[in-house]
């Protein structure tokens, strides 16, 4: 594993899922992490697990959808710990669930204020930090989604396309100023979201058993360990990839 001791990584979405176990993870790897979250009880939880364990690591509350909410998450990392060094941007929403699809511009506009809109907020700051200090890394959560179609979620699918556009543009833009920026694209994964949808799904669109590739839900820490991998300075020629982490989904 990576030595990350004396980096600082802000994770949105770190109180739970994929984004706990990337806080986890930049903590037993040495970071000092800044664990952002809407939900003030299980953000501050991550963080106290942290601490409790040796680490460093802060809570800051965070609506990724509101700009206001995103600047002073970032003000108080900055004032904490002076700088970022790796940025996860994880924070995320499927509230389109299966069997059947619900139409409606209020669903779009939803998904994509948090999707979409929070990802764009977070790496302006993200980056315009980076630029400061001379380069950093950021990962964006995508999605299976961000490489295919979903029957019954294209609001969904549209907004995790959408990350990927930006993250290949922004990777372009920024990389000759040391802001690698890449995607990780996990498949079905054994978080409360997945758990949340999959009661209303049917046949063969349960992910379980039958599925291609390894036939399983993935555990949060593989996606965890795709994001450190993304945030190595060993990754140093990785610049606006999309890392399936899926199982072999996305090969079908």
């Amino acid at each position: 594993m990576t030595d990350f001791t004396g980096q600082v990584a802000f994770v949105t979405g770190g109180g739970a899922g994929i984004g706990l176990a990337v806080v986890e993870a930049f903590a037993a790897a040495g970071a000092k992490v800044v664990v952002a979250d809407i939900d003030e009880k299980a953000g501050q939880a991550a963080a106290d697990a942290v601490v409790a364990k040796g680490g460093e690591a802060i809570f800051v509350r965070c609506d990724v959808s509101d700009q206001a909410s995103v600047n002073a998450a970032f003000d108080a990392t900055i004032a904490t710990f002076g700088r970022v060094d790796c940025a996860v941007n994880n924070a995320g929403i499927d509230p389109e669930i299966y069997p059947e699809a619900k139409w409606g511009i209020d669903l779009f506009d939803k998904i994509h204020r948090v999707n979409v809109r929070g990802v764009a907020l977070c790496m302006e700051r993200e980056i315009a930090e980076m630029l400061k200090q001379g380069g950093g890394a950021i990962v964006n959560m995508g999605s299976f989604a961000s490489l295919a179609g979903i029957v019954n979620k294209p609001y969904y699918v549209a907004s995790k396309h959408a990350v990927l556009g930006i993250t290949k543009s922004a990777a372009l833009q920024y990389a000759s100023k040391g802001i690698r920026i890449n995607l990780v694209a996990p498949g079905a994964v054994d978080t409360q979201i997945l758990k949340d949808n999959i009661g209303q799904m049917t046949g063969d669109y349960k992910p379980q058993g039958g599925q291609p590739g390894a036939g399983r839900v993935s555990q949060p820490s593989e996606q965890a360990h795709a994001v450190l991998f993304l945030c190595d300075p060993k990754s140093s020629f990785i610049v606006g990839h999309a890392l399936s982490v899926d199982g072999g989904i996305a090969a079908r």
